[in-house]
């Protein structure tokens, strides 16, 4: 029976979801997954930072903020034939998507304007480009878009019940209306959140509940397990259960059967095991690289030869009227990377 795309759970109907006997979970989120995708193939993209350091916010998560002491140094906004030449050894690597990150609460209008010619020198190169930059103004949105911009990240966080907690520097409904001019710009979302920051499962079924009631389901769900930074308020916060952030995945595929869900931050401090559930349980995607923004990730050798060993092959960026999109690549290696930062932009 093929999957019906919701904008209307409730809590409690998530939170069902969460409480269903693990395997029984994995057998329904492995179902609904084969129903929209081909479990063997992930998608996989690479994330540079433009710009980073020195960013106003105060998520509570993040090395980049100016408000923490994590030895993080602020840069400028990297030339153009840096950006090239970073996407072009991606692409060499395997990469379909080249994300590029910069730790703005809001960019300038000549900002966007750099990172348009940026966008433009991506998609020449024959791969999809994404950006996360902070809030937009409908123009700006516009501009990304005639650039030639395929996926604007922009992260939820979490469950609004939750978000207080960690960020006072922007509000929910300032996250709600930059996807609003994203989506009326003609650009798809990447839209997730992060796990692991003390939330309830309760707060984690609100963070999907969210998600999956918008408008339009996110193209890409990142799903960031929490990178703990020294000097972050959020350093020290308790472990989430490997098995919950394995939960938090297959009900993410439940609810978004046709998103493209990501492992995203945090994959460096998990084991092959766990993030072989978590492709049982759903997850089509991943970022690689050895950086994703300033947090570590596991080097592409062994994505790799986790991949080989599992039996999984990449996506790559294919031209088919006109329109560049992702389709399966028979035998290659991916690349990808986004890290807290990124998609919490």
């Amino acid at each position: 029976m093929p999957s019906v795309l919701r904008h209307d759970w409730s809590r409690d109907q998530v939170l069902a979801l969460f409480a269903l006997p693990f395997p029984e979970l994995m057998h329904r989120a492995g179902t609904v997954h084969r129903e929209n995708f081909d479990p063997s193939q992930v998608q996989v993209s690479t994330l540079l930072s433009i710009k980073t350091g020195g960013c106003p916010e105060d998520c509570a998560y993040c090395p980049q903020s100016a408000r923490y002491n994590t030895g993080v140094k602020a840069h400028k906004l990297l030339s153009l034939d840096e950006v090239i030449e970073k996407a072009s050894q991606a692409k060499a690597a395997g990469a379909s998507r080249f994300c590029m990150g910069a730790a703005w609460r809001s960019p300038k209008d000549k900002d966007v304007a750099q990172v348009a010619e940026m966008v433009s020198a991506v998609k020449a190169l024959g791969l999809e480009a994404c950006a996360t930059l902070g809030m937009l103004s409908p123009d700006q949105a516009g501009t990304l878009k005639r650039a030639g911009l395929d996926y604007y990240n922009h992260n939820l966080d979490s469950a609004p019940d939750f978000y207080g907690d960690v960020i006072k520097t922007r509000e929910y409904q300032d996250r709600l209306d930059t996807l609003e001019h994203v989506r009326n710009a003609g650009l798809k979302t990447c839209c997730g959140g992060i796990v692991g920051m003390g939330e309830t499962r309760d707060q984690r079924a609100g963070l999907l509940q969210s998600l999956a009631n918008l408008p339009e389901h996110p193209g890409s769900v990142p799903i960031n397990r929490l990178v703990q930074v020294e000097g972050t308020p959020l350093h020290g916060t308790a472990l989430l259960d490997p098995f919950e952030f394995v939960r938090t995945i297959a009900v993410a595929r439940l609810m978004m059967p046709k998103s493209v869900v990501r492992l995203s931050a945090g994959r460096a401090e998990m084991n092959e095991e766990l993030q072989a559930l978590c492709f049982l349980a759903g997850a089509n995607s991943i970022f690689y690289g050895e950086k994703l923004l300033t947090t570590g990730n596991p080097d592409v050798e062994a994505d790799q030869a986790l991949f080989e060993r599992l039996g999984l092959v990449p996506m790559q960026v294919v031209q088919e009227s006109g329109t560049v999109h992702a389709d399966v690549l028979q035998a290659t290696t991916e690349v990808a990377a986004n890290d807290v930062r990124s998609c919490a932009a």
